[in-house]
């Protein structure tokens, strides 16, 4: 199992994500969205995992975005064509943490019954 969790090290629902799978022994890697942000691959590849579980890739992409960040006004009008890069722009726009298993799944948010079933 290959957990990367991407988040800011001020995310309260990151820190509990980093603590949750460190008591189960299950190593991770940790991606600073604020320092790093989030490649245009692991992008695609969150947006793939969540897409399966929404039903549509806008679907997604909406899921990801952080509707409580300071700069939301920025992406929330803009054409949905024009979200995606965005979210690789300002990366703070994305909601955290994001948990990736892999290339075959991801979660947005503190989800700890669906990483249950990682195991």
């Amino acid at each position: 199992m290959a957990i990367q969790i991407f988040g800011n090290s001020k995310s309260f629902d990151t820190k509990k994500a980093e603590r949750w799978f460190a008591e189960r022994r299950i190593p991770v890697q940790m991606v600073n969205l604020k320092d790093k942000g989030i490649s245009n691959g692991e992008l695609d590849s969150v947006i793939s995992c969540l897409a399966k579980a929404c039903g549509s890739r806008m679907d997604a992409i909406e899921e990801l975005i952080d509707k409580n960040a300071k700069e939301y006004a920025s992406i929330a009008y803009l054409e949905d064509s024009a979200k995606a890069q965005k979210l690789l722009d300002n990366p703070m726009l994305l909601k955290q943490p994001i948990v990736r298993n892999g290339k075959t799944a991801a979660t947005v948010g503190y989800c700890p019954e669906v990483w249950e079933g990682w195991k």
